[in-house]
């Protein structure tokens, strides 16, 4: 589903990755573990499209992502790939549901359906509840999650997460773990992880060690 050849990054005089080959499965819970430094952010970031690659290729279900232009690039991602990070990215200002709404506002979407569709989210993230609450009155596992449903609004082929559980409790970690788990395998849904958390990502299909800018082994 989704593959990168030979991807490389530098900053300036630093090279950051080093020719790294991915190949990810639909599907697959993949996780990205190493040392701080090591690239783990800047290849989830290129393979996101968030970021553009120095060398190498990128490809999406045989289409190549890398020399598009960036209005084609956003739009691509807002339809394809959906995102969770550390510290949830929720806007203080809305509610949970309308966070998890806002995705699908700016895709066009039909606003009763999506609402529709939020609401049956929340419930399946075992959230209906806190629907018209705002962050701030959300516990760090509970913001988490709502995050996780704005990442799935779009019905995403993939989802990437950067430190989905760095900001948890060892609990809540575990239990964000765990549902990635289920929504692979009720939704078919595919994740690619970064994680410092071995243990954690040892939970995953496959774990890929990164160092110094390439897989370590």
């Amino acid at each position: 589903m989704l593959t990168g050849k030979k991807i490389e990054k530098y900053y300036g005089p630093l090279h950051v990755l080093k020719g790294v080959d991915i190949s990810i499965t639909q599907g697959e819970i993949v996780s990205i573990a190493g040392s701080s430094g090591a690239g783990k952010t800047t290849l989830l970031h290129i393979l996101g499209t968030l970021d553009n690659p120095d060398g190498g290729e990128l490809w999406f279900n045989g289409q190549r992502l890398d020399n598009m232009k960036s209005k084609e690039l956003a739009a691509f991602r807002n339809k394809h790939i959906g995102f969770v990070f550390q510290f949830h990215h929720l806007l203080p200002e809305f509610t949970a549901i309308e966070n998890i709404c806002i995705p699908g506002w700016i895709a066009g979407e039909n606003k009763a359906k999506l609402k529709k569709k939020a609401l049956e989210l929340l419930d399946r993230l075992g959230l209906s509840e806190r629907a018209e609450h705002k962050p701030n009155a959300l516990s760090g596992g509970e913001q988490q999650r709502v995050a996780v449903a704005r990442a799935l609004i779009n019905d995403p082929k993939i989802i990437f997460a950067d430190e989905p559980t760095g900001n948890l409790d060892s609990a809540n970690a575990t239990s964000m773990h765990n549902l990635f788990k289920q929504l692979r395998d009720e939704l078919n849904q595919t994740f690619l992880i970064v994680t410092h958390n071995e243990e954690l990502a040892s939970m995953s299909d496959r774990v890929l060690h990164l160092k110094d800018g390439n897989w370590l082994g």
